[in-house]
């Protein structure tokens, strides 16, 4: 398999209700799309890829601009007319770009694509043995203007299906909506996720999070700071899930170590591709624990490969892999991604990542394009 072109975009697509972390809100979502075009023998492909960076620097150190430099002036030229058989070898051409696990995402799925049309299966049949057919979603529901607007948020998806509700919090904005959603639902799946929101000083409003039942508390502390995470596992009857701090099988096997998560949000994009996410969630199975897929928002291309991915044994819980009607009016690909009773279908029906891309809802929703060529600079 040899890519002989890449073509980058830029697509813009509005949110159907504004979004807010600890952090920041949103209102759209801009990802680099990556289209690569590869020759297999006598064939032609074309495989399909996301970059789902954040575009500020708060969840993480990437952001699309930076994506954007580092796809199209390292990444790309470094792979573009190299023959690779496997993943793990066109990944390898690619290996002295340190970190930048966002970009390489995008690639590596689009690699994940073409090898799966040339050996003319769905991607998720090259992931594993066993695999489900469909994978438990929940969804994830950002800090409102108030109590009853998240009320709302959260009585429309449960009457939508979902049956695990994730909420983001963050200090003052805790205990007071944890304790609405469970007092008005008390047999709901129920989780929340700080985005390393909180300090140290702060342990006991966590801690008090215990009365509710929760399912986990999700990186509360910053990405770097096991212990943090490893004093409040000691002392919080909730589990603690790590998320942000997972960005190799390295730091897990650092985390499992000083106990300081019992539970791991597996991102494809945070771990830089599908190859990386599947070695932590082998990790995490060898190892006993549970592990769900979370999700950057992504558009249908990264939410098909999502779904491979949450397919494989060791995803227990239920994933951040809803519809994506949940959050935009209309997607780029077909069929559209749904979910039905509270699960959303694996996609199987054609090879590579089972989802066509709409070319004409790519171009209406286009901020730019840039292509590259076998002979672009290495």
């Amino acid at each position: 398999m040899t890519i002989t072109e890449v073509t980058l975009a830029v697509v813009r697509l509005d949110l159907v209700h504004g979004f807010e972390t600890s952090s920041h809100r949103k209102n759209h979502l801009d990802h680099i799309l990556v289209r690569a075009t590869a020759t297999d023998g006598t064939r032609q492909l074309v495989g399909w890829g996301e970059c789902a960076s954040p575009s500020d620097p708060f969840y993480c150190g990437e952001t699309t601009e930076s994506c954007w430099q580092i796809l199209g002036e390292y990444l790309v030229p470094m792979l573009l007319g190299r023959p690779w058989g496997s993943v793990d070898e066109a990944s390898r051409l690619t290996a002295k770009v340190s970190g930048n696990h966002f970009a390489r995402a995008g690639l590596e799925m689009a690699c994940w694509d073409l090898l799966a049309q040339a050996r003319d299966v769905p991607l998720v049949d090259l992931l594993g043995l066993r695999t489900a057919d469909r994978v438990e979603a929940g969804v994830s529901l950002g800090i409102e203007p108030s109590i009853d607007a998240l009320m709302e948020q959260v009585a429309r998806h449960v009457g939508d299906g979902y049956r695990r509700v994730k909420l983001k919090i963050r200090p003052g904005w805790d205990l007071e909506p944890v304790r609405a959603v469970r007092a008005a639902f008390p047999a709901l799946a129920l989780q929340v996720d700080a985005n390393a929101a909180y300090t140290t000083a702060e342990i006991d409003r966590l801690v008090a999070l215990d009365g509710y039942g929760l399912l986990m508390v999700e990186q509360p502390f910053a990405a770097d700071d096991l212990l943090a995470h490893a004093a409040l596992a000691r002392r919080a009857e909730t589990p603690v899930c790590l998320d942000e701090a997972i960005t190799s099988v390295a730091v897990l096997r650092s985390a499992l170590a000083l106990r300081a998560c019992s539970i791991v949000n597996v991102k494809v994009s945070r771990l830089g591709g599908v190859g990386p996410a599947i070695a932590v969630h082998d990790v995490c199975r060898d190892a006993g624990v549970p592990v769900w897929c979370g999700g950057m928002h992504e558009f249908g291309v990264g939410r098909a490969v999502n779904l491979a991915v949450a397919s494989l044994p060791g995803f227990t819980l239920p994933s951040d892999v809803s519809g994506s009607d949940k959050y935009y009016r209309a997607d780029i690909v077909t069929p559209p991604i749904r979910a039905e009773h509270g699960t959303v279908a694996v996609p199987r029906s054609r090879p590579g990542i089972g989802v066509t891309v709409d070319e004409t809802m790519l171009k209406d929703h286009t901020l730019r394009t840039r292509t590259l060529q076998d002979g672009s600079r290495r």
